[in-house]
């Protein structure tokens, strides 16, 4: 099909995945559906390219604002997200994290088609196609619950401590997001002194040790005396 209409969605909810699919693709759209962050980076990281990603924001292993974020940093595609709440606030933030249009569900699948038809049509079929995200292998880095291990993009597994696994979780919330210290330190149970502070930069510290492990350095950066942020796709299942 033409490329200009290739889109993919990201949906957990099978059953409502595989009828939006079903129908978006009826109406001449070539559809790839997804269940998870996971899969979606793992779909670039086979070169796969497309030019509109339909988002829910409740995602089982990364929220789906967060998943915008890095879409519209990463990558030229355009976004329709999905969610069942219909506050402002819920809104404001869709459309801060890259959104084009904010649908709340239960949607109508005719008015979806509409929509990404029309998003689609201001796109100039002829530019060039969106880069593939730039990562290791182009895939996440997994952070494990079940056995509180942390997973590279090739699938090296390295074991954490409780206080390394609240640290990556924190900073999984948010990959590519400035945390600040203040936030980080009142999460993990720091006090907001020196001592405190000190006790976070060795953690941060003892993970980065852990790059001898691994074939490749954990990449967490630092702001100085601002905070922390984790630099590559990160998702937690």
């Amino acid at each position: 099909m033409a490329e200009e209409k290739r889109i993919i969605v990201i949906e957990d909810d099978r059953d409502f995945r595989e009828s939006m699919v079903e129908y978006l693709e009826l109406a001449g759209l070539d559809v790839t559906g997804v269940s998870s962050a996971l899969d979606f980076y793992q779909t670039l990281a086979r070169g796969e390219r497309f030019l509109l990603a339909v988002v829910d924001i409740g995602l089982p292993d990364q929220d789906g604002n967060v998943l915008a974020g890095y879409i519209r940093k990463n990558t030229d595609m355009r976004i329709v997200m999905l969610t069942a709440q219909s506050s402002l606030e819920s809104k404001v933030t869709a459309y801060r994290s890259g959104a084009d249009l904010y649908l709340v569900k239960p949607i109508d699948f005719a008015e979806l088609t509409a929509s990404i038809s029309s998003i689609l049509s201001r796109i100039d079929p002829a530019s060039p196609a969106p880069p593939a995200p730039h990562t290791a292998e182009g895939k996440a880095w997994v952070l494990h619950r079940s056995d509180a291990t942390l997973s590279t993009p090739e699938g090296e597994r390295i074991s954490l401590t409780s206080k390394e696994f609240d640290l990556l979780e924190l900073l999984a919330g948010k990959p590519g997001t400035l945390i600040e210290r203040s936030e980080l330190l009142r999460s993990l149970d720091y006090e907001n002194d020196d001592l405190g502070n000190r006790a976070l930069d060795a953690l941060v510290h003892r993970l980065r040790r852990k790059k001898e492990e691994l074939d490749q350095r954990i990449p967490i950066k630092t702001l100085h005396g601002a905070g922390y942020c984790f630099s590559a796709p990160f998702v937690i299942e």
